[in-house]
C-alpha cells in the first residue's frame, strides 16, 4: 500500500499518511528560488515501507515543476539526492 501524501505549502512541509500513521518532511525557502529540505520525520511503525522515499519524490516533483533549486539540510534528503542522480541537476 502506497501512503498518501499531502503538501502544506503554509506549514512548509510534505505529509505523508498510511495506515492511520503519519510521517513529514519539512522544508524552508532561505530564497525565491530554493527551497531547503531540513527534516524528514517518519514514524517507526511506518519505516522500511518507502514512506521517506514517496515523501522525498513527491516533494522533489514539487522543486521540478515549480523550478526551485534544492538544497538538502537533511541528511536523509542529501543521501536520497545523491543515491537518484536524476535529481543531481536540482542541486543548489
Amino acid at each position: 500500500m502506497k501512503p498518501v501524501i499531502t503538501h502544506h505549502p503554509e506549514e512548509q512541509a510534505f505529509y505523508a499518511h498510511l495506515n492511520g500513521y503519519e510521517s513529514e518532511l519539512t522544508y524552508s525557502r532561505p530564497e525565491a528560488t530554493v527551497i531547503d529540505f531540513t527534516h524528514t520525520f517518519v514514524d517507526e511503525k511506518l519505516r522500511g515501507q518507502g514512506v521517506g522515499d514517496a515523501l522525498a519524490t513527491a516533494a522533489l516533483a514539487y522543486a521540478r515543476a515549480e523550478k526551485l533549486r534544492v538544497k538538502a539540510t537533511c541528511t536523509f534528503m542529501r543521501a536520497y539526492v545523491q543515491r537518484h542522480p536524476q535529481y543531481q541537476e536540482l542541486l543548489a
